[in-house]
């Protein structure tokens, strides 16, 4: 069934128009929470990215992977620019926040698409892609750690300055971002999500260096916010913001014993993510890779 709505935009003026039912990722295609990709990608003068004071782009969701499916739910158009409301399986998000993707990222279909083809790697292919995820830069919603060419000839006629060019194609990765790249999309893209996810290793009430000797190769150490990934026995993988550090941030590997006692100075563990009450003092480890 298609979709005929009206909406206002504070930044433009646009209209939902009919729109085909379903569309799939013909490439890797940002998935921001706003219909304003112009005033995002390339703004007023064409060369600009829309930024806060870390250097992020919080209007990004996600990047969702070639073949991922979308619910079509309204099509948007400002002057020649179309854009989709989608909603997708790959990224579930609360009701209030709605989704949107460039249609020149979306092949169209009438019928429902089947889901995104999924492999899991193997730990060593994870581990390694994970190890060389090393000294990428921090990229709120980023999960491509490339990032999007096709960003660059759409929004800025295919000149940047090389300085700029990875930033502008959204090149790098957030904290869950780093596993979903490696994992090849099989993770959930979201902390709120990962909480959750696998099965809860016991760490209720124990030390940090009881902690590190339970741990096992991609455990993830995680709470609603930020995730880190266990290499090994004795070293943790994470992308960090670190708003004002060159770079801002980054994904960096750190030993497990030293990163464990540092979380515990403002956090304890748990063994299941609370449902009601605090919730910004505790930490849980989830098992969810099984050999």
């Amino acid at each position: 069934m298609r979709i005929l709505l009206l909406v206002l935009c504070a930044c433009c003026c646009s209209v939902l128009v009919d729109a085909a039912p379903y569309g799939v990722a013909r490439s890797c295609a940002p998935v921001l929470n706003t219909p304003a990709f112009g005033t995002v990608f390339g703004g007023p003068d064409g060369k600009t990215l829309k930024t806060d004071r870390c250097g992020q782009v919080r209007e990004l969701e996600f990047i969702a992977l070639e073949g991922t499916a979308f619910k079509i739910r309204g099509e948007l158009r400002d002057g020649a620019a179309t854009v989709l409301r989608v909603e997708t399986d790959d990224y579930p998000v609360p009701a209030a926040t709605k989704l949107y993707v460039d249609s020149r990222f979306v092949e169209p279909r009438e019928e429902m698409p089947a889901s995104r083809p999924r492999r899991l790697p193997s730990a060593a292919e994870i581990v390694a892609a994970l190890k060389a995820a090393i000294g990428s830069p921090y990229v709120w919603g980023g999960n491509v750690q490339g990032g999007v060419a096709e960003l660059l000839d759409l929004f800025y006629g295919g000149a940047a300055p090389s300085a700029a060019r990875r930033q502008l194609m959204l090149a790098g990765l957030d904290c869950s971002g780093l596993l979903y790249q490696a994992t090849g999309g099989w993770t959930p893209r979201n902390t709120s999500q990962l909480v959750s996810y696998g099965r809860a290793v016991p760490v209720a009430g124990k030390t940090a260096e009881t902690i590190a000797t339970v741990l096992e190769p991609l455990d993830l150490i995680v709470w609603n916010g930020h995730v880190l990934i266990v290499l090994d026995r004795e070293t943790v993988i994470e992308s960090r913001l670190e708003c004002g550090k060159k770079g801002n941030g980054g994904v960096v590997a750190t030993p497990l014993r030293q990163r464990l006692a540092g979380i515990m100075r403002t956090r304890r563990p748990v063994d299941n993510w609370p449902q009601t009450g605090r919730q910004r003092d505790v930490f849980l480890v989830r098992r969810w890779f099984v050999p």
